[in-house]
């Protein structure tokens, strides 16, 4: 079964042999470069539609499957053309994957962690507590045996997918009350997405999921009393600071959080081999601008938030400690009672004790050092 998976995936050398034009293509059509698309055999023109389960006004999160069919595209000459949608318009934010999976659509662009009440291995396509960093992530799913793995669970929906985005580290949210204990935490009511909800239910919270462009209302309102969503540059343009000035940090759950590229496996194996690479060209560079895309902009965002009245605290001690806790125990429960889930998460934590070993030295020991002067 995992050879299988693997061989969804071209081999590098001939992938870079092939893709190079496309990828320079794709560059190209980032930049607002004219760049001349590469030959391309006698293809039908095909047509697809992707659905996104994120709105027109978070761009950041939009972008990447605009980029995407703007490449694919540039790199067909025009046979290969995929719509985008953003959520709502064609199906509920976290509809795409039943849409998919049933072909109402051949494509989607979602975070997988969504749709953990289907199965809570999604979860590990996006994120879980405490779990692998935005570059550990991508290394996991490029070098280890993340894609395969995941690429096997999401058979049983019918689904092939890609990773294409990822939002790096997060922030821990926004309060209207400052958060000083984990007694604080009780009876709180919060929205938040993913496996993560589980987690902060242990600790006393009432969670629940709601769409981005739902969130502001509910938290202007009074229906929630705390939200978390990304980071700065996604949290000023939704304005949650008028309302909940408290911002903490780190955003324990998400250390990152991972986007994926949904494809119907039908529709995806029906494509000619130079259409699949150029999905793969595509969706890989669509990743490296989504995570690019918020380091630079978070800064600034940050800043922007600060003089408009947001309050920075990081968590205390005992929740994160809590949070801790409860996700291991968490863990374990679940790989007790689902073998979809253990499998992925054996292997998830195998690879993330040997890569943060080599991060306690290398990364985080630059890091540190650079974190503490003056520049």
């Amino acid at each position: 079964m995992k050879k299988n998976a693997k061989e969804t995936l071209i081999p590098r050398r001939t992938f870079l042999k092939k893709a190079g034009v496309g990828i320079a293509a794709g560059v190209g059509i980032a930049a607002g470069v004219g760049v001349s698309a590469p030959a391309v055999h006698a293809e039908a023109t095909i047509r697809w539609r992707l659905a996104s389960s994120f709105p027109k006004s978070l761009d950041a999160l939009l972008g990447p499957a605009e980029i995407f069919a703007k490449m694919i595209g540039a790199m067909s000459g025009g046979k290969f053309n995929i719509t985008v949608h953003p959520a709502g318009e064609l199906v509920p934010p976290f509809g795409v994957v039943d849409a998919v999976q049933n072909s109402t659509v051949e494509c989607c662009h979602t975070a997988p962690y969504y749709f953990f009440g289907k199965d809570d291995t999604f979860a590990l396509g996006t994120a879980i507590p405490f779990g692998l960093n935005s570059r550990q992530m991508t290394a996991w799913m490029y070098e280890g045996n993340g894609l395969t793995l995941m690429r096997e669970f999401l058979k049983n929906y019918n689904i092939i997918n890609f990773p294409m985005g990822n939002t790096n580290a997060q922030m821990g949210g926004w309060y209207r009350k400052e958060i000083k204990s984990v007694a604080d935490l009780k009876g709180l009511k919060m929205r938040t997405a993913g496996i993560a909800g589980k987690v902060q239910e242990r600790l006393g919270v009432v969670t629940q999921s709601i769409p981005a462009g739902e969130i502001y209302t509910a938290l202007e309102k009074g229906t929630i009393d705390a939200v978390e969503f990304v980071g700065p540059y996604d949290d000023y343009k939704l304005g949650f600071y008028k309302v909940a000035p408290n911002y903490y940090y780190p955003g324990w759950w998400e250390g990152s959080a991972q986007t994926d590229l949904y494809i119907n496996i039908k529709a995806y194996d029906e494509l000619p081999a130079e259409y699949k690479a150029m999905i793969q060209t595509a969706a890989a560079y669509a990743h490296i601008v989504m995570q690019t895309t918020y380091d630079a902009k978070n800064p600034v965002a940050l800043k922007q938030l600060v003089a408009a009245g947001a309050k920075l605290h990081r968590f205390p001690k005992d929740v994160m400690e809590a949070a801790f806790k409860e996700s291991m125990a968490l863990y374990a429960e679940l790989s007790a009672k689902n073998p979809r889930w253990k499998k992925i998460y054996d292997d998830y934590i195998k690879f993330r004790a040997d890569v943060n070993m080599w991060f306690r030295f290398a990364e985080a020991g630059f890091d540190d050092f650079m974190q503490a002067q003056k520049l």
